[in-house]
């Protein structure tokens, strides 16, 4: 076999098939690359997914024609020191012009703010014209047409133009969310165009623009440290959560990544918050050394590798978790827009054809009948002999000095409904609680404090368990013995690719210790972190809890069921069961007056 040099067009478009792996990747690069040059406002347009134009324009610094005849070459870049360990910009390869420009028709227009004129190169298929004087405003304006032209199979493999258009507007988002004193335009004739102005320093406000203003009302604020790394930004209360993780936005440095080790701590960080299948919504943001992190990892920058991943992970489980016993008590705004548009009536189709007899707007004709109403509608209403809540009995057991609410968050109980619904009333509104949810939470909360406080009772196996594993992984595993053992788990070294368990948690009862040990040994292996047997634990702690809580259906006490109020107030994570359901709904007097039409 013969070695042989490849052409440079053809280096080209395998650098393209590493770096352009779609629109939406060529889009990321060249907008990373207007705001590298200083851009304030860049406006982005798209025709048939990106695929048959992706034009980028920006405000930024510019190129002279010098620096443009170099920047369609590979490995050239301005945004490289002599060092890799100190990558602070977003864009460093040096090959997304050259492999974008091998792959479709490129042309790009610059202009510096000194220069009375600007310059124009153009690229298509890997054929380079020469830079040539051209009237631009300050700043670049990148076009690519036609994208894979030169390669059609990779056409193949594109999907539709309403995906691609879609991915594209994600990527967008992103920067967005990460420069928010830069003003952002996405247009075109393949979507409905979409602006973010703006905001500066004001970051909560970006964040309300591309997630919803129902973010900024259920978003709680994280600032924290921890050796040299910091986290900060927000992250939404635990009721407030969507059906897949699209809205959890991760920036390392500035720069949008979805590494997996963040993601994965995210989730530990709301787990008995959450229910499966559900997740929450975040935007964070981390900043550290740039010596401490690798950026280079994946050619598309979207994945990172920490120099010490221990260390990141905690740090993003301890600040969420500490946010959220701070802040995530309270139940999310869109339960109370819930309530309120089931509140609302709706206009329903009659199932018989009209006539002006059967018309709810007809005049009503009194009669004298036992219930004192003729219509047969509003004969129902007077069936009703027996309030289905409590009022009369709770208003026997208050006292008058009860009657004022005091200001408590979740407010004074007033009745409980069908002996599963507590309702509260607070000095701005009202309450609605499920008392078995609310104390189941609070039952598992106790539980787990107590797991955590003391050490976990363990019974002894009259056989030992051997557990034949590679020898890193036993070495793993009896670093983290005492930890370990306080949970009950007792391990020893059973000669070099073994391990012997002697003792295992009572609570546990008969289990599959073999495997128990194997979870552990994989979970250190990936993330240096054994979570397992613990998340077990907790898991048989929110099972009893579950079943030694308040049922539904018990009639409770006015002083029980403010007991419980209160309980709640002083309880993190009240705001929620163990299986992620809010525990309350609240309803603003505003929203109240708001549906009689009063304001």
């Amino acid at each position: 076999m013969v070695i042989k040099q490849l052409s440079e067009t053809l280096i080209n478009q395998i650098a393209a098939g590493e770096v352009i792996e779609r629109p939406a990747s060529a889009a990321k690069e060249l907008i990373e690359n207007a705001l590298d040059a200083g851009a304030t406002r860049i406006e982005i347009a798209t025709a048939g997914g990106g695929k048959t134009l992706l034009r980028v324009t920006d405000n930024g610094g510019g190129m002279s024609l010098a620096d443009l005849a170099l920047a369609v070459q590979r490995h050239c870049t301005s945004k490289v020191s002599d060092s890799l360990t100190d990558i602070r910009t977003l864009g460093f390869r040096g090959e997304a012009l050259p492999s974008i420009g091998s792959v479709a028709r490129l042309s790009i227009t610059t202009r510096t703010a000194g220069a009375n004129e600007g310059a124009a190169i153009a690229i298509a298929g890997g054929k380079t014209e020469a830079v040539r004087p051209s009237p631009a405003n300050v700043g670049t304006v990148v076009e690519v047409r036609d994208l894979f032209f030169a390669t059609p199979a990779r056409l193949k493999f594109m999907k539709s133009e309403k995906a691609e258009a879609a991915a594209i507007s994600e990527v967008v988002r992103r920067m967005a969310i990460a420069f928010p004193k830069v003003r952002f335009v996405l247009s075109g004739s393949d979507r409905t165009t979409l602006e973010f102005p703006a905001t500066g320093e004001d970051r909560l406000a970006r964040m309300a623009q591309v997630l919803g203003k129902d973010f900024r009302d259920n978003a709680i604020e994280i600032d924290a440290e921890r050796e040299d790394a910091r986290l900060t930004g927000f992250a939404g209360v635990p009721t407030f959560n969507r059906g897949n993780s699209l809205q959890q936005y991760v920036f390392v440095n500035g720069r949008p990544v979805q590494d997996k080790l963040i993601l994965s701590a995210i989730r530990a960080a709301y787990a008995e918050t959450i229910p499966q299948g559900r997740y929450p919504v975040a935007v964070l943001s981390i900043e550290l050394d740039p010596a401490l992190v690798d950026v280079n990892v994946h050619p598309a920058k979207s994945d990172v590798r920490f120099r010490d991943p221990g260390l990141i992970r905690g740090l993003l489980i301890g600040a969420i978790r500490e946010a959220l016993a701070r802040g995530g008590d309270r139940a999310a705004t869109t339960g109370a827009n819930g309530m309120m548009r089931a509140f609302r009536p709706e206009m329903q189709r009659p199932a018989q054809p009209w006539t002006p007899a059967a018309s709810p707007y007809r005049p009503m004709h009194f009669s004298q009948t036992a219930n004192g109403f003729a219509e047969a509608p509003q004969r129902a209403f007077a069936e009703f002999s027996q309030p289905s809540a409590r009022s009369t009995a709770l208003a026997e057991e208050t006292s008058v000095s009860d009657v004022t609410p005091p200001s408590f968050p979740l407010g004074a109980a007033r009745a409980q409904l069908h002996e599963n619904y507590i309702v509260a009333q607070t000095n701005d509104g009202l309450v609605i609680v499920d008392q078995h949810a609310a104390h189941e939470r609070l039952v598992f909360e106790t539980m787990r404090t107590a797991l955590h406080s003391r050490p976990v009772p363990a019974q002894s196996l009259l056989i030992p368990e051997i557990v034949d594993l590679p020898e890193d992984d036993c070495d793993r595993l009896m670093a983290h013995a005492e930890e370990f053992a306080r949970l009950g788990l007792a391990i020893e070294r059973f000669g070099p690719g073994a391990i012997a368990v002697r003792e295992t948690p009572a609570m546990l009862g008969e289990m599959d210790a073999v495997g128990l040990v194997r979870q552990l040994a994989d979970e250190l292996a990936e993330w240096d972190t054994a979570n397992g047997l613990a998340g077990r634990l907790e898991y048989l702690a929110a099972t009893m809890a579950c079943h030694g809580s308040v049922r539904s259906g018990r009639r409770m006490r006015t002083e029980e069921m403010n007991a419980l109020l209160r309980q709640m107030e002083a309880t993190p994570g009240s705001g929620q069961c163990n299986h992620g359901r809010p525990t309350y709904i609240e309803l603003k007097l505003s929203d109240i007056e708001r549906l009689f039409g009063r304001s």
